[in-house]
């Protein structure tokens, strides 16, 4: 068993948060700039520039649809921001996707375990590209309100369809604790709508988009005012036993301004010492918004729109405590989308004159145009970085987090003679031409060594029959080391028939040697099944001299397994193993 972690496996590891940093402000930018210029010099050599965004059609577009558009692509804009925070890469699928999993159907589970597993493979690539497509649908959303935008409108709603159903598994609609106050029926399915909407032509916004949006959004709400009731939900009880006491008792823990954490407390114990009470107060609002967004654009209503929309804004604070902090926000939770795709549709924008330009259309066109080089820049680079990333090999990414750097060298490995599974002598760098992978393995242990041999396995595999490396693995331990242990191990763990593969002992005096000479603390008693040993691959190149020392401590994921294999390929190949 390995002692001793060269690195920390946090959701800030310094190494992974240098490298997104460096992906995603310097590697992307670069590309997404060289784009856009070439776009935009498109657009001037094809006259475009000075008659962007003055359509028809898109000087005249209806109120509501601005409002609509420019306040989901502010949205969008918000959302990509979040996705810069730095706890994305090693934690958005397994802290915020993995725990949406429960409760879900078979297929959707599946479906989210697949993609955790592409995004775990590829975590900076994801990470960069999610950040960038969102930042570019937003910013085309909010500078164009012509066909262009109609297209970023496609995008959105299509895009929003996918994290809807991966990455937020259906909005929680399959979990039994599913609430409107908690992110029911998900924040993504209202990005879904609002980007059909704007998809559609602008003509069907007089006539259609209030009175469908308001009608759909009376029959979420009801449906929410009927969750709410359900006592299994946990909010007819009182003290801490009531569901929205006890999440704002962990949603207060997170990283976030005073002000609003005592705010969220605050409200966490009214609940809890009204109990059902505040229940009935949560259910009236519902009720009584979902009837009144149901007659309001046939009555002109505009009450409704408000109830809704000031019981929204109130509860994202108090009840998704703004949504934003904590490290690992990706969007604005459901309510304030809700809010805003209801307020859009308020029958009282329906006869209102479209938005005054208080920009010179020269100015507004030239502006559009740079702006929507640049997003659609970000947006062909993402994706085709996302769209490739899947069929590359798994970045080293969480071997990094996991372990730390290789260390490069280049000194005299230290040579040994000892002898192999077969009763041979053996002495390193004995066959000429050869790379050596060389590490330490406890033939009885059962927990890490095992997954040491897996990965020694997968490795050889992959680099096919004529590969010129022997695979070599010394015994490190002092009271089990004999040809019966390592071949038992070596039967029991699939190696048999590993080319090149040589697992070695001897004397205890002479293996203690070995480890001595390359800095393996081996750990044990003569009582103990198994020992604790510090845990590194070495490779060595055909003249013998040690070119990485690799810390290698592996782990039970079947995706650090992948980046673990991607990095000790790499770096055999970087020593020169072709």
């Amino acid at each position: 068993m390995p002692m001793g972690n060269p690195a920390q496996f946090t959701l800030t590891n310094s190494l992974v948060v240098a490298l997104f940093r460096h992906s995603i402000y310097v590697s992307s930018v670069s590309w997404f700039i060289a784009l856009g210029l070439v776009l935009l010099l498109g657009a001037v050599l094809l006259g475009k520039v000075n008659t962007f965004n003055l359509s028809t059609a898109g000087l005249n577009e209806p109120r509501n649809r601005s409002y609509l558009r420019i306040a989901f692509g502010a949205i969008w804009v918000i959302d990509g921001i979040l996705q810069f925070q730095v706890s994305m890469p090693l934690g958005l699928a397994n802290n915020v996707v993995a725990p949406m999993t429960a409760g879900t159907p078979h297929w959707l589970h599946v479906l989210m375990n697949d993609g955790i597993g592409i995004w775990n493979n590829h975590p900076i690539a994801l990470a960069v590209g999610t950040a960038w497509i969102q930042i570019g649908i937003g910013i085309l959303l909010i500078v164009s309100n012509s066909t262009l935008g109609r297209f970023a409108a496609g995008l959105s709603a299509g895009w929003a369809a996918m994290i809807w159903l991966i990455g937020n598994g259906a909005g929680g609609i399959f979990q039994s604790s599913g609430s409107i106050l908690f992110g029911w029926p998900g924040a993504t399915l209202f990005y879904v709508v609002a980007g059909v909407w704007l998809a559609l032509s602008p003509r069907v916004f007089p006539e259609r988009f209030s009175r469908y949006t308001l009608r759909g959004m009376s029959v979420i709400v009801g449906i929410g005012a009927v969750l709410q009731l359900l006592p299994a939900k946990g909010f007819w009880h009182g003290g801490n036993a009531n569901a929205l006491a006890a999440m704002t008792q962990g949603m207060t823990v997170t990283p976030q301004p005073h002000v609003l954490a005592s705010i969220v407390r605050g409200a966490g114990d009214i609940a809890g010492n009204m109990g059902g009470g505040f229940n009935i107060l949560i259910v009236l609002w519902l009720l009584v918004s979902a009837v009144g967004l149901w007659m309001a654009s046939d009555r002109q209503w505009r009450w409704p729109v408000w109830t809704f929309v000031l019981g929204c804004v109130v509860f994202w604070f108090v009840a998704e405590d703004a949504a934003i902090f904590g490290g690992l926000a990706t969007d604005l939770n459901s309510l304030l989308p809700m809010a805003i795709l209801v307020w859009a549709a308020g029958p009282w924008h329906v006869t209102k004159t479209p938005l005054v330009r208080r920009l010179p259309k020269e100015m507004r066109s030239s502006t559009g145009s740079v702006l929507s080089s640049f997003a659609v820049a970000m947006i062909a680079f993402s994706i085709v970085t996302m769209g490739f990333a899947p069929f590359s090999s798994a970045e080293h990414t969480l071997f990094t987090a996991q372990n730390g750097s290789a260390v490069h060298t280049d000194t005299v490995a230290p040579k040994f003679t000892l002898t192999d599974q077969n009763g041979q002598s053996y002495t390193l760098g004995e066959h000429a031409g050869r790379y050596t992978l060389l590490t330490f393995i406890d033939p009885t242990c059962w927990t890490d060594c095992p997954l040491l041999a897996q990965q020694l396995a997968k490795i050889r595999q992959q680099l096919g029959p004529n590969a010129k490396v022997d695979i070599v693995a010394v015994a490190a331990d002092p009271y089990h080391e004999t040809l019966a242990n390592l071949n038992n191990f070596i039967k029991t763990r699939g190696l048999k028939s590993v080319a090149n593969f040589y697992f070695v002992t001897g004397k205890l005096a002479d293996t203690r040697k070995v480890w001595n000479s390359y800095g393996i603390t081996v750990e044990m008693k003569p009582t103990d099944r198994m020992s604790i040993h510090s845990d590194y691959m070495f490779i060595i190149n055909t003249h013998g001299r040690l070119k990485w020392i690799i810390p290698d401590d592996p782990a039970h994921s079947w995706a650090i397994e992948n980046s673990s294999e991607s990095e000790l390929l790499s770096l055999l190949h970087q020593s020169g193993l072709g």
